[in-house]
């Protein structure tokens, strides 16, 4: 018989399971039992995320809520989430889709206070948990302490980034949330390492630990490098269509984060290291179909599988209850609570003390901004969100020790992380955008806004072709009607969005009229469209390539709309 394949339902089963038998009806019902639920967790996702924008309230916050609420419900199944799950198929996607989107420039210009981040705020907070839960929790070693801080100290950027949406944010903030969040979960992870070894073997040496994270990081960097350069060989010279372009960029994440697992280094850097490279130089490689096509599915899946994810961190309540007997709620509340605000207060401080460190090292060394200020620092700090990987972290931590007895306050520490990330991601999402207005950050890089930009670069991409048709082809423009109309239809753009009367000034004038009338046209192409579908005469393809370019045309007017309003 051949060989088949089974799904098994996430827990303490592998994913998936071999078999040369046939499928039982048992393992039949397991299979459908698990497809449905991963159906019902997508399509409640879909309909969170709807009332979630209607409501105008962070997807990830109200996701986590929903959860949190579905898993009260009598009937709902509860929610074991397998850390493999996690790691190995959630991670690395979201990870190399972060990485691709995220600015060279900006991470390069911001790289100190991104480093200091990343890897100092990490080892900080891992120290001051570590002293407090020792200090504190009956039991609690100062190896317990590091492991308990190292899955809690790293923030979720993702989370931060989606609350802050819509937020009028200086641009250097973003940028430092998101360069953070490439590499915190590499340090995070990494100490978490080092601390379950100490704690299973009962020993730690630190001048091997220190080797080891040195070994860890630059070996995983130099696994996303060569993974980045093959794929950047095959992209480049092998020819091959968009779909195929698209599938092997989902497989890239996959083989870069398992093969630098595989030499023991860390999967994190290889695929943020790796997906940078690719991000950098994808248009010496990909075609315009290939960025369209895989920007449109990567995003869809990204958003299905982020919005799984905090699902998933609200359904687990009940999973994480139960698993704690030794302690009373209200003991294992009060120790968890003192631990968030210890999270929450060490990351303020030591923000606080970079932007005091840098106005001091500002007169000695040169540094991007010597004053960043302690507004920009406070939000930084507030932004601090936890998420998935704290999660998983702790779900990672074995049920035995080596000697065959169990983890040592194993459902303790996995309590104290649902609340560290429950807590920070309501209270201070819900707060984020609040603090943001109240304190009303200036700009100090004094950027244009997104939309002013998009219509600059239009138009001086534009008078580059037009400077390039007057001055390389003459003759053929006296001569050619279709090369002049084309050139006189350059100037007209450019004069309609920098002219007297500018696009970018909607309020009153010919410019309103304009966008009024352009959207009635779109309008009026889409209902003539429609009926065009029914005519014989007409293919589908032709109709919907016909579709996309009008989608194209309102995006534009889109962007121009969003550039009046923020001028």
């Amino acid at each position: 018989m051949p060989v088949m394949k089974t799904f098994r339902p996430v827990g303490a089963e592998p994913l998936l399971t071999a078999t040369h038998t046939r499928i039982k009806p048992f393992n039949q019902l397991l299979m459908h039992e698990t497809l449905l639920l991963v159906l019902s967790l997508i399509t409640g996702v879909a309909f969170l995320v709807i009332l979630a924008q209607r409501l105008r309230i962070s997807t990830p916050i109200f996701l986590v809520l929903g959860g949190l609420a579905a898993s009260f419900v009598p009937g709902v199944p509860s929610i074991r989430i397998n850390p493999d799950l996690v790691f190995l198929i959630l991670l690395p996607p979201i990870l190399f889709e972060a990485a691709w989107f995220t600015s060279w420039k900006e991470f390069w210009r911001w790289r100190r206070i991104i480093l200091m981040l990343a890897f100092g705020f990490v080892l900080i907070t891992s120290s001051a948990v570590a002293l407090v839960s020792h200090w504190m929790i009956p039991g609690i070693t100062l190896s317990l302490g590091f492991l308990l801080g190292a899955i809690i100290s790293p923030p979720d950027a993702v989370a931060a980034t989606s609350v802050l949406k819509g937020v009028r944010i200086p641009k250097r903030i973003i940028s430092v949330l998101e360069g953070e969040s490439l590499v915190n979960d590499a340090a995070s992870l990494i100490i978490f390492r080092f601390a379950l070894a100490a704690v299973l073997d009962n020993s730690f040496a630190w001048q091997q630990a220190t080797l080891s994270f040195f070994y860890v990081s630059i070996a995983g960097i130099a696994v996303g490098l060569l993974f980045g350069l093959l794929f950047f060989a095959i992209f480049r010279w092998v020819p091959m269509s968009s779909n195929i372009s698209i599938v092997l960029s989902f497989v890239a994440p996959y083989l870069m984060y398992l093969s630098a697992e595989q030499i023991h280094s860390s999967g994190v850097m290889a695929v943020v290291a790796g997906g940078m490279f690719l991000s950098y130089h994808n248009h010496k490689f990909f075609s315009n179909t290939a960025r369209l096509h895989g920007t449109a599915v990567w995003s869809a899946v990204i958003f299905v599988l982020n919005g799984l994810v905090f699902l998933m961190i609200g359904l687990e309540l009940p999973v994480v209850m139960e698993g704690l007997k030794e302690y009373s709620v209200t003991q294992a509340l009060g120790y968890a609570l003192v631990i968030t605000a210890v999270v929450i207060l060490v990351r303020l401080l030591s923000s606080m003390a970079t932007t005091a460190f840098t106005w001091v090292a500002g007169h000695f060394i040169y540094v991007e901004d010597r004053r960043p200020g302690f507004r920009t620092s406070l939000i930084a700090s507030w932004a601090g969100m936890r998420g998935v990987v704290s999660l998983a972290s702790a779900l990672a931590i074995p049920l035995l020790t080596k000697s065959g007895e169990a983890f040592p306050h194993r459902n303790l520490i996995l309590f104290i992380t649902f609340v560290v990330i429950l807590i920070t991601l309501v209270v201070q999402g819900f707060s984020l955008p609040a603090l943001v207005k109240w304190l009303n950050v200036e700009d100090p890089d004094h950027r244009k806004s997104p939309s002013l930009q998009r219509i600059e670069l239009h138009v001086d991409l534009l008078s580059q072709a037009v400077a390039a048709l007057e001055q390389k082809y003459p003759d053929e423009l006296e001569h050619n009607p279709i090369l002049r109309n084309k050139l006189l239809h350059l100037k007209n753009e450019i004069e309609q969005l920098q002219g007297d009367e500018p696009l970018t000034n909607l309020s009153s004038g010919p410019a309103a009229a304009y966008l009024r009338i352009a959207k009635e046209m779109i309008h009026l192409q889409r209902e003539r469209l429609n009926v065009l579908r029914k005519d014989i005469n007409y293919d589908d393809e032709v109709i919907r390539q016909h579709e996309v370019r009008i989608d194209m045309d309102e995006e534009r007017l889109q962007d121009i709309l969003g550039a009046s309003e923020e001028h």
